[in-house]
């Protein structure tokens, strides 16, 4: 039976090829412990959005339910991985006077130079997701990580930026809320993923995380501890099917089973001249498909949205950053040989993600296409912590993810 004095706490993705729910436990010490698990194969959402909200609404109710009962508790409220190609990420500053005849920088400066950092002038019909507070500068000296009880003129703060359109953004949360499920905060589902794959260390030294889904790939970049750039493609694993499809001269459901079953990135003399059936329905003469065309359709997409992410990140000038190297999650990192593939165009080390600091269903758990869920369960395990700590009127207030993010 679930112990009435820990946290429900409850992830949950509504994802292009399945939706999931991830239930979290979290004790009166703060340990978490994963207690539950739902899935639902995902049939109203593309590309990372909800394009059939009926189809969705089902979908979620399904997860839900599983997670229930495999955790024995009763869920009213999510937090709620979003993504899609309209959420943005970008890097600002915000400035603030001391006014005090002392000159000593108070709380209340913090708070304010924080809201001037939010002050950001967005389309009307975009809404921020999250601010992330990376680091302050007084009278220029930079790298203060706590102003409070310093003296200065100025308290300057960086902050990174996640925002997205407002309506797209409402879709999903309209579609828990329909089910009498509360949304405690939404999350970018990139976030959510670098939470549960990186450890404080590697996030000090410098980090990629790439999350490969079905209908998008989402990447966070970390360097001393804070987040530095973000992003979001429209290209995942379902594209990949689709080029096969299309360049073997298949039915999509033949081409993703292949995918599954023979499909990975290198071209061995193993795989040279090889062919396999393509099957058939209709009763016609069964095609055979080369293997190794299979296998370069593969790379060429691959290679493509890892380039498309390297070209990025030289842009934003963060690519030096990254000394802990790459660390792929999602159901794309499943794909065998991607790590060689991602060591060739990164030119750095690539690993297969693995959740960090839980317990649990770990075994069941330990799986890259589970990262999203997890983090948004540790995302609000640090968000209880807070409000436990500081108080639930002023934690909103106090709180900096940045700080959430430095504890994995």
């Amino acid at each position: 039976m679930f112990d009435s004095s820990s946290s429900v706490i409850v992830g949950l993705e509504v994802g292009t090829s399945k939706v999931c729910a991830v239930v979290g436990e979290l004790s009166p010490e703060g340990a978490l412990r994963i207690t539950g698990l739902g899935q639902s194969r995902s049939r109203g959402v593309r590309k990372g959005e909800i394009v059939d909200a009926s189809l969705a609404t089902e979908d979620i109710r399904n997860a839900i339910a599983e997670a229930e009962t495999m955790a024995n508790v009763e869920i009213r409220s999510v937090y709620l991985g979003v993504s899609g190609a309209h959420l943005r990420g970008f890097n600002n500053r915000g400035r603030q006077h001391i006014v005090s005849a002392d000159r000593e920088i108070m709380e209340d400066d913090v708070l304010d130079v924080v809201k001037n950092a939010k002050a950001i002038n967005l389309a009307a019909d975009h809404s921020v997701v999250h601010v992330v507070r990376q680091h302050f500068l007084v009278d220029g000296q930079p790298g203060i990580i706590n102003p409070v009880g310093l003296s200065g003129a100025q308290i300057e703060v960086d902050v990174h930026v996640v925002h997205g359109v407002t309506n797209r953004l409402s879709n999903p949360i309209r579609a828990v809320k329909s089910l009498q499920l509360e949304v405690e905060e939404v999350v970018f589902n990139g976030l959510a993923s670098s939470l549960s794959v990186l450890s404080s260390q590697e996030k000090e030294l410098g980090a990629l995380v790439i999350d490969l889904g079905a209908g998008v790939t989402e990447y966070v970049v970390y360097s001393d501890g804070i987040i530095r750039h973000s992003g979001v493609l429209a290209v995942g694993g379902d594209h990949v099917t689709n080029d096969l499809a299309y360049g073997l001269k298949l039915p999509m459901g033949r081409a993703e089973q292949l995918k599954i079953e023979h499909g990975g990135l290198q071209v061995d003399e193993s795989v040279k001249g090889r062919t396999l059936p393509t099957g058939n329905s209709l009763g016609l003469v069964e095609k055979t498909v080369n293997l190794e065309h299979l296998r370069r359709i593969m790379a060429a997409r691959i290679e493509e949205i890892f380039e498309v992410i390297a070209d990025d990140l030289e842009e934003a000038r963060v690519l030096e950053y990254l000394r802990a190297g790459v660390f792929l999650c999602g159901g794309g990192a499943r794909i065998p040989d991607i790590v060689k593939v991602g060591e060739r165009v990164f030119s750095l080390p690539v690993v297969v993600g693995s959740t960090q600091s839980i317990s649990g269903l770990v075994a069941t758990l330990d799986q890259p296409e589970f990262a999203t869920g997890i983090g948004l369960v540790k995302f609000g395990s640090f968000q209880s912590d807070r409000r436990k700590d500081r108080g639930a009127i002023s934690s909103r207030l106090k709180t900096t993810l940045s700080q959430m993010f430095n504890r994995a």
